[in-house]
């Protein structure tokens, strides 16, 4: 009895936005259905496509690269280890979400016109300070997140036409993408994210059939892992794969039962070790030491008809991610400049245009496919979906009457709030010196590597030298 009772307080205006969503529905036009099928999704199925499809996007294509830096068995264990890792602190954060929007619903707030994020979770349960430091580092692995996409466009398509260098596919892929402002919120991405998942499951598969067909390569090593900086390079490569949760909130909030999300983030991560154990192993298998040059692994591949759908869907998935990846900085453009609420689709995607300007410039400036991804696992994802969310929880439930009051309370299985917070000073712990020490060196002695080998602006990342 009591579990309905904060369920119905949870879901609130969802219950309200559901029989809003039935009235629409009984239009029977088939317009209006139509719009409905392929438009309007807030579902738990919707959810867990969100998640899955954002979650594996072009690091799919890396992972085997990580692979050549850990060895067969640490890549495989960092991926277990990590995608655990990632779901708890995904269920922390959704846990804070819960608790944030049922206060406020107690206020009689109202969010039908306003799209929660994180930095007002934490604003709204430990004050302003948490507020700036989420905002900063939510923003900034989300730009860099879009950043990474539009790189891994211009990585892609060179391998089907390489008429064109990787820098001028980055201008063209950067006007592409650019249309994504014109996707309202994380409602209107229902096809988008089904269609997305099957791209990915895809090309996860090609990875791993092509690369048994084709066999070991003639004098292919495995001598991973060689030094300390391509380990720790490779293992934040894993913990960025498992952070894909900075957009939780705002899936959360797309949900029209959101206290629903719980376990999504954990099924939607087993999913994708479905797909990243299988192609990374086979391909690392095949290639070896040769992929620590070729942090694509379809640079490895004959170009056959089936790689060239694997590009080509891949190119697809990458508009979708860019696009989950920059909608939350749309938001908080949109609020910054006080147009969130407006119901003018159009003024809105004017508004949001200045936001994509800077992740074209900063793809142009850094095209290091691979290893940009390391960085920014080890610098931003280790605070954004990491260490933040487990210190505010620890934090949000700090008094004893917080606790008492909590409206999800934790899992017996776990003991309760003793093993709660045991396990999340082991993730702060672990992600501070493993994930932002170590992997932030070896991270960036890379970076600076892949700057001093191949420059800034470099117009052709990684390609043969004839074709520079």
């Amino acid at each position: 009895m009591a579990s309905e009772k904060v369920e119905t307080v949870i879901a609130g205006n969802y219950l309200e936005m559901e029989r809003e969503g039935e009235e629409t529905n009984s239009n029977n036009s088939v317009r209006n259905k139509l719009s409905n099928f392929f438009w309007h999704g807030g579902s738990v199925y919707d959810a867990w496509f969100s998640c899955s499809s954002n979650q594996v996007a072009q690091v799919l294509l890396t992972l085997p690269y990580s692979f050549s830096q850990l060895g067969m068995l640490s890549g495989i264990l960092f991926q277990l280890f990590y995608g655990l890792m990632g779901s708890w602190t995904a269920y922390l954060i959704s846990v804070l979400y819960v608790e944030y929007r049922t206060r406020k619903e107690r206020e009689k707030v109202d969010f039908r016109n306003h799209v929660i994020q994180w930095f007002e979770v934490l604003d709204g349960l430990l004050g302003k300070h948490w507020r700036n430091i989420g905002l900063f580092f939510n923003c900034t692995f989300l730009l860099f997140g879009s950043v990474i996409q539009l790189i891994a466009c211009a990585s892609n398509i060179y391998y089907i036409n390489d008429n064109l260098d990787k820098r001028t596919w980055t201008y063209i892929f950067g006007a592409c993408c650019a249309t994504t402002v014109f996707i309202p919120s994380f409602h209107n991405y229902r096809i988008w994210s089904f269609v997305g998942l099957l791209m990915t499951t895809y090309t996860a598969w090609y990875l791993t059939i092509a690369s048994l067909l084709n066999g070991q390569v003639e004098g292919v090593k495995h001598s991973g892992p060689t030094t300390m900086v391509l380990y720790f390079t490779g293992a934040t490569n894993i913990l960025y794969t498992f952070g894909g949760h900075a957009v939780t909130v705002e899936i959360m909030h797309a949900m029209w039962k959101p206290q629903k999300f719980k376990t999504i983030y954990l099924i939607a991560t087993i999913y994708v070790l479905t797909l990243t154990l299988p192609s990374a192993s086979a391909v690392y298998w095949a290639f070896g030491d040769a992929l620590l040059t070729h942090s694509n692994a379809l640079a490895l591949l004959p170009k056959t008809k089936f790689r060239d759908s694997a590009v080509i869907l891949m190119l697809i998935h990458q508009f979708i991610t860019f696009g989950f990846a920059c909608t939350p900085l749309y938001f908080v453009w949109e609020k910054f400049i006080r147009v969130h609420e407006t119901k003018s689709l159009f003024k809105r995607a004017m508004a949001r245009l200045p936001v994509v300007i800077p992740i074209w410039f900063l793809a142009i400036v850094f095209p290091f496919f691979g290893p940009i991804n390391s960085s920014v696992g080890s610098l931003l994802v280790s605070f954004t979906v990491y260490i933040i969310p487990a210190l505010a929880h620890m934090l949000t439930f700090a008094s004893p009457s917080a606790r008492e009051n909590a409206v999800e309370q934790p899992p017996s299985f776990l003991g309760r709030w003793v093993g709660l917070y045991c396990t999340n000073i082991f993730v702060v712990v672990w992600v501070f010196i493993v994930g932002f020490g170590f992997g932030g060196w070896a991270s960036m002695v890379n970076f600076v590597h892949q700057i001093n080998t191949f420059g800034l602006f470099t117009k052709c990342y990684q390609c043969p030298p004839h074709k520079a």
